[in-house]
């Protein structure tokens, strides 16, 4: 089984970081799932009656993802961490993509919760995955986009396997090959903070939401947090 680990450089240069890992085995998603239907529908509701709007990048939790990517030398509005470019969709079209039931899931938890996410397919990990700095060699191949192969920068923060990146920019944007699709049966989704002392029980809130809409289409589930103090769990 693989397991998650933070670079002691990473938890040095951010202290306060929190990761939530959710994972789920046996994932079902060809089955219809009307809980994430209908969170996905309550927060397009709420956006519509001006009732809520996804936090921008004046919130602080969204501001200290900004302040971390400027840290490794990424232009945080060029290159949005992924909470901040989903919130902004979401408030200028007024809907949530539909990509398939588990990561529409993590979606409408992240937006919800204003938290960065991922999502990787565990049955194309290889090795451990590690949050660590970029050395500059390795490949990446984004979402979406087979046919492209880019460099992580020197110093950039990534999540990479025994075969390359898995997330550039921290969690700017996962890879394709570990893409989670309707065919993904063991599934692991990470929830981000910056500042537990004061974000953590938010972290843990919206671990414990994303768990809640996944567990009625697996066969198990489970919640892991990475920190400074538990730097390392298998999964």
């Amino acid at each position: 089984m693989p397991a998650f680990r933070l670079t002691r450089a990473i938890t040095d240069a951010f202290p306060d970081t929190l990761i939530a890992l959710v994972t789920a085995t046996g994932l079902r998603s060809h089955e219809p799932w009307p809980g994430t239907n209908a969170a996905l529908q309550e927060l397009e509701q709420q956006l519509a009656e001006g009732t809520w709007q996804p936090a921008d990048e004046t919130d602080p939790r969204i501001e200290a993802w900004h302040t971390a990517y400027h840290s490794f030398g990424t232009n945080p509005r060029r290159i949005r961490p992924s909470v901040d470019a989903l919130g902004r969709r979401l408030a200028k079209k007024g809907t949530l993509p539909r990509i398939n039931p588990a990561v529409d899931s993590c979606n409408a938890v992240s937006v919800h919760h204003s938290l960065p996410t991922g999502a990787f397919d565990l049955d194309h990990v290889t090795g451990d995955v590690v949050i660590r700095h970029a050395d500059g060699t390795e490949s990446f191949t984004p979402l979406g986009e087979p046919d492209t192969v880019e460099n992580p920068k020197p110093g950039e923060i990534v999540y990479a396997d025994n075969n390359g990146v898995l997330t550039r920019h921290w969690n700017h944007r996962d890879a394709h090959r570990t893409r989670v699709t309707e065919d993904s049966t063991h599934v692991a989704f990470v929830l981000e903070t910056l500042h537990s002392a004061c974000d953590g029980h938010i972290l843990k809130s919206a671990a414990n939401e994303l768990q809640g809409l996944l567990a009625s289409h697996a066969e198990q589930t489970a919640v892991y947090y990475l920190g400074p103090a538990q730097s390392r769990v298998t999964v």
